[in-house]
């Protein structure tokens, strides 16, 4: 039998499978979507076997073994080694990247290098030292000055090089102690036992009055005291017998989860769950878009339809942005539907994923909750995929494979024959077009669930505040609207577009601006540390106490951010409590869920926070929400800025009068009269749509084009711009007459960590011969790339144009 594997290594050269002979050890083990460990040149690696065979091309001789299996069963269906290929063709990304994608990071082979001692009498008196009474020692502990020393006996045959392959994190298990005799044996063993032997007599009491006779070891320590030598000796004298047993490290361990029933629908939700409900009965591939103002229901359209799919004996999986995937949202769908629900985001330490992966593959759950990847889930028998606030910019994955989580559920639901639901108050333009072109299937709630208001929004001009002499980052209206809400006991969010204490550091004098020296950025101040910190390469520098080009000690903070903001805040309000909720406050784990708590148990009166507070929140005592600054994302070099402006916008105003008590917005902007923070006012998506693509219409940009973006970086910026140039007159040679080609221009941000970049955008309509194009690109640069001197990334559904 033989196998084709895809190895770990990421080349060109390599990138195709390699045919191994199966040993006769595991001849019935091994089967397509398993992990083996393969000898590849001097080394042992990982590979994924994509086919069984019968027979080979290559001469018998010369195809080497399989060393060991890492699993038992596959890892990967059928269905997704299929989709790994069209995943490699989509992303232009090698077939090893696609494939390690679609497993929980925990699953990522760990390499480690040990020297083996062979001939202990040959080797010089300070090997032997080194070695000690060991037999081998990993490579990672010899001493540099010893490497060479190590590199000649090793080519003498004196010691020899191995290689170990292993997961990066395994299965946790506990120790259990079991009752081996009879109670009447243990009083026996009491009666016999001295005095002053405290423990073991505490030990045996305990034993004697539990009702049960398996324990966890742990807690019959905590219990009684007993230290790990006493528990030895019972077991010894064979009253105990002890095993280790496979646990789950579960996140949700520790909450209490209330069983909650179906609510009653309104008729517009009725509608909308009425045509997704026949897709699912009648196994039917349609894609739905369920366009819902804020507050109109639409989890519970989700939670209805799932209930329904699950009925039937199928899975489904819900894809919701990081940052909305609060507590609550785990609440709901664990409260609904129990331990059916394996939940998967980057809050989760790497033991927790690999063990809510492993409750998947275990066809254990039939529902998962999670982030972009988990629409890799291993389900065999999907029923629906739904992704909530499909608009949001962290589906699309910035490094290979640069996948779109929606193109990979529409592929997955093509091959289940199942529906997509994409929900959204906000959805991005090209879904929309293609739901009014009837690809896609639209489904409209226009109305709140209990019939509420939209929240009222004031749009507040910071130039005239200016005019009227308020240097203050809180508008007047802001101030005495807080005011109110502390006074009546409410609660407010106040949102700010980014972090830190403020945005740059600068002179007064003579203009000059902390830049990174790695990156073509000014370096953010961060307060909490007193220091300036670049967020491209993590470089960090002290705070210049003068200029250090004038001289001059008017260096002064510039922007505003989180910190800053709630400094000011404990000055103008000091009876407000302020949660602040930022990257820094929120880094730690399981903090993000603190403060939301705590928020939600009314011990502060106002949130403060970046963009994680946008989404997805829903407390019924939050009557204000104030937007401190709502241009910050409009001036971003994107296309998509104002979409991204008007989308945050709705968003956070959808925050607040979510239940009885009705709620305002307060923006303040210095653009107020733009049509993306203009049309906020009036919660209308639909102006706003029209509107933009007339923009985009007139810009060539999607939906009336599709794009691709090839960006060059290297260390030296002539080399950057000499060989991005060579790429477009290569696409222009080759390229339909219409597909526009922009470039080689410098990318927005030029440097990043000392390589300079540039890029070009390509706009087409129809391309047929795109893809093999940019292969052809690839290829050609391969030996640079491959020495790491150049480096060329193909994006082809950009998303970030930075």
């Amino acid at each position: 039998m033989i196998a084709e594997v895809i190895v770990d290594v990421t080349t060109k050269a390599i990138d195709r499978p390699f045919d191994y002979r199966v040993p006769d050890r595991f001849k019935d083990l091994v089967k397509a979507g398993m992990r083996v460990v393969v000898p590849f040149g001097p080394r042992k690696i990982q590979g994924f076997v994509t086919k069984v065979k019968e027979e080979t091309d290559i001469k018998t001789g010369s195809i080497k073994e399989i060393v060991d299996l890492f699993d038992l069963s596959p890892v990967l269906t059928d269905e997704l080694l299929e989709l790994s290929h069209w995943l490699t063709e989509k992303t232009l990304s090698y077939h090893i990247t696609a494939l390690q994608s679609m497993l929980p990071a925990a699953m990522k082979a760990k390499y480690e290098k040990e020297i083996q001692v062979l001939s202990e009498e040959e080797l010089p008196q300070s090997l032997k030292e080194l070695f000690g009474q060991r037999e081998s020692i990993l490579y990672a502990d010899i001493p540099a000055e010893q490497l060479k020393q190590i590199q000649k006996h090793v080519q003498k045959g004196h010691l020899e090089v191995r290689y170990h392959v292993s997961q990066k994190s395994g299965k946790k298990k506990v120790r259990m102690l079991q009752l081996a005799v009879s109670k009447e044996k243990l009083e026996e063993k009491q009666q016999q036992l001295k005095k002053n032997a405290v423990k073991q007599k505490a030990l045996i009491s305990y034993l004697l009055q539990a009702g049960e006779t398996t324990f966890l070891a742990k807690d019959l320590q905590q219990q009684t005291g007993a230290s790990s030598q006493t528990l030895k000796t019972f077991i010894q004298e064979g009253l105990l017998t002890e095993s280790y047993e496979e646990v789950y490290r579960d996140p949700y361990r520790d909450r209490e989860f209330t069983p909650s029933a179906s609510l009653d629908l309104t008729p517009e939700q009725r509608e909308a769950a009425k045509h997704i409900h026949q897709a699912v009965s009648e196994d039917q591939h349609e894609t739905f878009l369920l366009h819902g103002v804020t507050g109109s229901g639409k989890t519970e359209i989700y939670l209805q339809t799932i209930d329904h799919v699950l009925q039937k004996g199928k899975e489904a999986i819900v894809l919701v942005p990081e940052i909305s995937l609060t507590p609550q949202m785990v609440q709901r769908f664990k409260e609904r539907f129990g331990s059916n629900v394996a939940v998967l985001h980057s809050g989760l330490s790497t033991g927790e994923k690999y063990d809510e992966w492993r409750k998947i593959h275990r066809k254990e759950v039939k529902l998962v909750v999670g982030a972009r990847s988990a629409v890799f889930a291993p389900f065999e028998n999907l029923g629906m995929i739904i992704i909530d606030e499909e608009h949001e910019s962290s589906y699309k994955q910035e490094e290979m494979p640069r996948y779109h989580a929606k193109d990979v559920a529409i592929e997955r639901a093509v091959r289940h024959q199942c529906p997509v639901v994409l929900g959204s108050a906000t959805p991005s333009l090209e879904t929309y077009a293609r739901a009014k072109k009837g690809v896609y299937t639209l489904l409209s709630l226009k109305h709140r669930v209990n019939q509420q208001q939209l929240p009222h929004v004031s749009l507040i001009d910071m130039r005239e505040e200016l005019r009227n002499g308020n240097r203050s980052m809180f508008s007047e209206e802001l101030m005495i609207r807080l005011k109110e809400v502390l006074e009546r006991k409410e609660q407010a969010v106040l949102f700010l577009n980014k972090r830190g204490y403020s945005s740059f550091v600068m002179c007064r004098d003579c203009g000059y601006v902390e830049q990174c020296p790695h990156c073509e950025i000014s370096l953010t101040y961060h307060r909490y540390q007193k220091r300036l910190k670049c967020h491209y390469c993590g470089h960090e520098a002290p705070v210049p106490s003068e200029c250090p080009e004038c001289h001059s000690e008017h260096i002064r903070y510039f922007g505003t951010g989180t910190q800053r903001v709630e400094e000011e805040l404990t000055k103008v309000l000091p009876e407000a409590r302020v949660i602040r909720m930022d990257v820094d406050t929120t880094s730690r784990k399981g903090a993000h869920e603190k403060l939301l708590t705590s928020f939600g148990n009314k011990e502060a009166d106002i949130l403060l926070g970046t963009q994680m507070i946008a989404k997805g929140l829903d407390f019924p005592d939050v009557t204000l929400v104030g937007v401190l600054s709502a241009d910050t994302s409009l001036h971003i070099p994107d296309f998509r800025s104002s979409e991204k402006t008007f989308q945050l916008l709705t968003q956070v105003s959808g925050r607040a009068g979510r239940h009885e008590k009705a709620g305002s917005v307060i923006i303040q902007s210095y653009t107020p009269s733009h049509y993306s923070i203009e049309l906020t006012k009036q919660h209308d998506y639909e102006a706003f749509y029209e509107q933009e693509m007339l923009h985009r219409r007139h810009q060539s940009y999607p939906p009336y084009y599709f794009l691709a973006m090839v960006t060059v970086s290297h260390e030296e910026v002539t080399k950057a711009a000499h060989v991005t140039d060579q790429i477009v007159q290569f696409l222009k040679m080759n390229c339909a007459p219409n597909t526009r080609i922009l470039g080689p221009a410098a990318s927005p941000i030029a440097k990043i960590k000392d390589r300079y970049r540039y890029q070009c955008v390509i706009k087409y309509k129809r391309e047929n011969e795109l893809a093999s194009l940019l292969r052809k690109i690839q290829d050609h640069y391969q030996k640079e790339m491959e020495q790491k001197q150049l480096m060329i990334s193909i994006d082809m559904n950009p998303y970030m144009m930075m």
